[in-house]
């Protein structure tokens, strides 16, 4: 070791050749910007004044904004939309990962059962398919149990089977697995190929590769457009007036603006539920990307911090005198280990 042997050369600063002068050292200077100075104080200005102005103009009704923001009829408005928002998007992400499989399948048939699928529901609007649903107990209006073309077993009537609020979901759910199944199918396939062919290798079984394997590494691509998805369906929620379905959020304040008269307070009002609710899934978002983002992207930042750490500690910063450094070498000391 170099504190043991006091023959070796130490690392000294570098020496100018013969009758060059001493490198003086840089100065840098920051970057000016005035341009996004400018902006950024225009930008300000006009949010400002926004402010200002609304604050101040009656049409906006702060009073009756103050008034039902809290209100019994609107809180419980905002969770039957919450509800929506959950049942609709569990079924969906259960349905969308059974499509994306049947999309990946080598069987044809099903793969084309589910690319009709994905064509009829990705093409056809949500508020369309909504009132469909609507009118599904119009359309069919007992639900019989038994062998086709026969006598049924069991007949009900639908509409005292299936209750408006399911039928929001459904309408809501089905919609949305045609794109979680594209969301899926993605993630799936930003796996490599090797993976799987391991897994087998190790004597796994299908779904125990997609399992343990496939979709634990396909989670830090699905998690992203699936979060913007459950943001999305919060919003869609609002279309459910189709079914018709009156008690979720924009429905219920609606019904009170009609009630008051005044459309824009009860606006601003379910605007401000939204977005709590969004700013809430947004925080969730953003934890489980950094969850299932673990260990991806990080070795070169974690090489990085570990090279200026030893510069800063004098560690490996120059090889011994008369010794020539090797890329890749380690050149730190120790005991030779």
């Amino acid at each position: 070791m170099s504190g043991s042997d006091p023959d070796r050369p130490v690392a000294r600063e570098t020496v100018p050749p013969d009758g060059a002068a001493a490198a003086e050292p840089i100065r840098a200077i920051r970057l000016k910007h005035p341009g996004r100075i400018v902006v950024a104080i225009v930008l300000v200005l006009l949010l400002a004044l926004f402010i200002i102005d609304a604050a101040g103009r009656e049409a906006y009704g702060w009073g009756n904004f103050a008034k039902y923001v809290f209100d019994r009829r609107i809180s419980q408005a905002a969770l039957n939309t919450l509800l929506l928002t959950i049942y609709s998007m569990a079924i969906a992400i259960v349905l969308g990962i059974v499509l994306s499989v049947m999309r990946l399948s080598g069987n044809p048939v099903v793969k084309g059962v589910a690319w009709l699928y994905l064509w009829i529901f990705r093409g056809t609007p949500v508020y369309v398919q909504l009132a469909f649903w609507g009118l599904f107990a119009t359309i069919y209006s007992t639900i019989d149990i038994g062998i086709p073309f026969t006598a049924p077993w069991l007949s009900f009537e639908t509409k005292n089977v299936i209750d408006v609020f399911w039928l929001a979901v459904i309408g809501l759910a089905l919609n949305e697995a045609a794109y979680m199944a594209e969301i899926v199918r993605a993630g799936i396939l930003s796996v490599d190929k090797g993976q799987e062919e391991a897994a087998t290798a190790l004597g796994m079984g299908w779904l125990l590769t997609m399992r343990r394997i496939v979709l634990p590494q396909a989670m830090r691509v699905i998690i992203p457009p699936t979060g913007n998805e459950v943001i999305s369906m919060l919003k869609t929620t609002s279309l459910v007036a189709a079914v018709p379905f009156s008690f979720d959020l924009y429905g219920r304040a609606r019904d009170i603006s009609v009630e008051i008269f005044d459309p824009v307070p009860l606006l601003l009002v379910a605007s401000a539920w939204y977005l709590l609710f969004t700013s809430i899934l947004m925080i969730g978002q953003y934890f489980l990307e950094r969850r299932f983002s673990r260990g991806v992207g990080q070795a070169r930042t974690t090489r990085r911090a570990d090279a200026v750490g030893a510069t800063a500690t004098g560690r490996g910063s120059l090889p011994a005198a008369g010794t020539t450094a090797t890329p890749g070498a380690d050149t730190t000391e120790g005991d030779g280990r």
